[in-house]
């Protein structure tokens, strides 16, 4: 018996990354899963490969959001859980942050989480879940991210309302708030495919060392097996709550 038996849920951002590891879990752990994404030739060999259905989504159009939850509906007959999970990250101090890239920022990590909701809930089966992908970077400050903080900010706010506004249908509302997690987002190098890949994930490490009390980068294997217990059963008389999974890094600064 899997956690999940039965259950139909939406991932988006889901064919890379953590929303593909929680697409692989959630599959494995019997749900249904709806693999939501841009990238087509990507979201649909994962589809293929876990025997789930692929729809093209990107978070901040709504008639996108309206054609993926009527796929799911269609395939699957209902809609028992989303997982918000798109973002994009850009690295720029406030100063030299153009208005059109703080805006890109909000519209795919704040406004896409805001449709979801807003797209799923309705239809969604009493008992629900929803698990909104904040971040490290929603419950503190970071330089260099001001963008990509403020949406985040934002995401544990949404998380907050939304689940107050839907306890009446048992539906429950969470928030993770992952740190620095090795994914293409954290690591561009991964994408680039003239990078120096060891010479990256080096850097990469003595940085975690000094920043990440449990000394790295966490995998995204790892932020999914949290998505699922907040989708699970598991977590049944929680709502509201933002999760974070930072390796210790939120707790404080080590001087020793």
């Amino acid at each position: 018996m899997g956690k999940l038996d039965g259950r139909v849920v939406i991932v988006t951002g889901a064919a890379r990354g953590q929303g593909e590891q929680e697409a692989r879990l959630f599959a494995a752990e019997g749900a249904r899963v709806v693999v939501a994404d841009v990238l087509d030739d990507q979201g649909e060999a994962l589809a293929k490969e876990i025997g789930a259905k692929y729809v093209h989504l990107d978070v901040g159009r709504e008639d996108d959001w309206r054609a993926a939850v009527a796929t799911a509906e269609d395939v699957y007959g209902r809609v028992d859980g989303l997982v918000n999970n798109a973002g994009i990250l850009r690295f720029n101090t406030l100063l030299d942050t153009p208005l059109d890239e703080f805006m890109q920022v909000v519209r795919v990590n704040q406004v896409g989480c805001f449709l979801g909701i807003r797209a799923v809930a309705p239809g969604m089966s009493d008992g629900g879940t929803i698990v909104n992908t904040a971040s490290y970077t929603g419950l503190t400050g970071m330089a260099a991210v001001g963008a990509y903080a403020a949406t985040k900010h934002a995401v544990v706010g949404l998380t907050r309302v939304a689940a107050l506004e839907l306890a009446g249908r048992g539906i429950r509302v969470n928030a993770v708030c992952p740190g620095a997690i090795d994914t293409a987002m954290s690591n561009p190098a991964r994408l680039d495919p003239g990078a120096d890949q060891e010479e990256a994930a080096r850097g990469l490490d003595r940085l975690y060392r000094k920043l990440v009390p449990l000394g790295r980068a966490g995998q995204p294997e790892e932020v999914a097996r949290l998505a699922l217990f907040l989708t699970s059963e598991e977590s049944s008389y929680i709502t509201g709550q933002p999760f974070v999974i930072d390796g210790g890094w939120l707790a404080g600064v080590s001087v020793i």
